[in-house]
């Protein structure tokens, strides 16, 4: 029974700027998560001001 619960695919966790997607099991039978941010804000390239 223990086998059936390790083998099962979790869906990607879906959150306001996260996403959270299932590893995939190691040779001990570990299981982690990756997680995914979003940027927050635009980056805009610098540009120099015009002279007076």
């Amino acid at each position: 029974m223990s086998d059936v619960k390790a083998d099962m695919k979790v869906p990607d966790g879906h959150s306001d700027r996260m996403v959270t997607r299932q590893k995939e099991k190691t040779e001990k039978g570990f299981v982690g998560y990756e997680t995914i941010w979003e940027p927050w804000q635009k980056e805009v390239e610098y540009q120099t001001p015009k002279r007076p």
